[in-house]
């Protein structure tokens, strides 16, 4: 019985780390978004207030979704990514 306790505790572990290997990377990729944008020099407060204007922006406006979108294609687009 103890031997599956601490391979479950193992396993738990094992998961955890995973999980936040996983975050780290998105939290990364996403940092890779802000300097690719040319936006690596701004204030942390005016870039959370970028996001939060264009996340306003976009719900439930279909055109403007798009139309960011087509930007953002042709920026990675034009590296190759």
């Amino acid at each position: 019985m103890r031997a599956g306790l601490v391979r479950l505790e193992r396993m738990a572990k094992a998961m955890t780390s995973e999980a936040r290997k996983k975050d780290t990377r998105e939290k990364i990729e996403l940092g890779g978004l802000i300097v690719k944008a040319g936006l690596r020099y701004e204030k942390r407060s005016l870039l959370l207030g970028l996001l939060i204007d264009a996340n306003r922006r976009i719900r439930g406006d279909e055109t403007e979704k798009a139309r960011l979108a087509a930007i953002g294609a042709e920026a990675f687009g034009n590296d190759g990514e």
